[in-house]
């Protein structure tokens, strides 16, 4: 069965098939520590489920067994020198700099249809199955379970390393009633290594697996609502949706794999864009731009929030007035929009001077 399900999967586009079993009790002490410290922030759904998100027979019942998948995502056409020209992309403060993953088409819709084939054709030859498909979308622990069934190790930046594919997948499960033998978990390989701790801008981590996630960019740019706090925001610097500075820096990644579907290529108009260009956006050409993919879900304000902010950190490293011009102009367009927390970012970045040159 587990023969068929694997080559079934390979034709769908996922890299690897995990199998295990549905007790997760050893996950649950960890899980409460995190969210006792508050390190979820405004991640509401994040505690809301209580511990169903570590019990998946209690978040399904009926469930025995969990199949788990991963999903490369770099795009099909990505260069040798992929990550030092993502480095250099945050050297370039006019720029904005959208997270790889978010640069094709939203992979919530990707893996969730291909994770329902894929139960599909394990019912053509198991019967009537009971399942749920999840990929992001529900109280699930996806690295827990990804790490139990051998994609790979938890890093110390908390994401899934694989030895032949570094980090850079997507996961997702099929909770399913049917006994299958689970498959074995790997043991680690992070030694000593404490580059995503020492990379981190805003230093969200901790250390070894130990993730604030409000202090995360990807967090304040994605989840977080309202204003981004006053000490955090220089350190976003143009990173306008997520970020991948722990990915990039991971030595594992020089691994990574391209994406075996167009899905993930990425969009014209999100990478090596102008923040001014960005920043007049309408409501209609944002939704237009981001049309099916996984940016649109934080809305057009959040998003000319992430946008000023960035012009504000640019305004501070820009001394030449002409260059300085068109991203206040840019901004000043933005001073009466509807948004409290759009016009209070705009301000604060109008007030961004140039830092003293040594």
């Amino acid at each position: 069965m587990l023969a068929h399900i694997r080559a079934s999967a390979h034709k769908l586009g996922f890299s690897q098939i995990g199998v295990t079993g549905v007790d997760l009790s050893s996950a649950e002490p960890g899980l409460l520590a995190w969210l006792d410290q508050g390190f979820h922030g405004e991640m509401h759904y994040m505690a809301s489920h209580g511990l169903k998100r570590a019990r998946p027979a209690e978040l399904v019942p009926g469930t025995v067994s969990v199949i788990t998948a991963r999903m490369d995502y770099l795009p099909r056409d990505t260069p040798a020198d992929w990550q030092t020209q993502e480095w250099q992309r945050l050297q370039r403060p006019g720029e904005g700099v959208v997270s790889l993953y978010a640069r094709g088409r939203d992979y919530h819709k990707v893996l969730r249809s291909r994770l329902q084939k894929l139960a599909d054709t394990i019912a053509e030859v198991a019967g009537p199955l009971g399942h749920r498909v999840f990929t992001d979308s529900a109280p699930v622990l996806e690295a827990e379970l990804a790490q139990r069934s051998g994609h790979g190790w938890r890093g110390k930046h908390t994401l899934v390393l694989n030895r032949e594919a570094g980090s850079l997948f997507f996961l997702g499960e099929i909770y399913v009633d049917l006994a299958l033998p689970a498959t074995p978990a790997v043991q680690g390989h992070c030694g000593s290594c404490m580059a995503c701790i020492d990379v981190c801008p805003t230093q969200a981590i901790l250390g070894p697996q130990r993730l604030d996630a409000r202090r995360c960019i990807s967090y304040l740019t994605i989840e977080h609502a309202g204003s981004i706090p006053l000490e955090l925001r220089p350190l976003i610097g143009n990173r306008i949706y997520g970020c991948d500075d722990c990915q990039l820096v991971c030595p594992w990644n020089k691994y990574a794999r391209r994406s075996t579907l167009p899905d993930f290529d990425a969009r014209r108009g999100l990478a090596g864009q102008d923040l001014c260009a960005l920043l007049d956006w309408s409501e209609e050409h944002f939704l237009q731009r981001t049309e099916g993919g996984p940016i649109r879900r934080i809305g057009h304000a959040r998003w000319l929030r992430n946008v000023a902010l960035a012009l504000g950190n640019a305004l501070r490293l820009t001394h030449d007035a002409s260059q300085r011009q068109p991203m206040e102009a840019a901004l000043q367009r933005r001073l009466t929009h509807d948004s409290a927390v759009v016009r209070e970012q705009v301000l604060w970045a109008l007030e961004q001077q140039p830092e003293t040159e040594a």
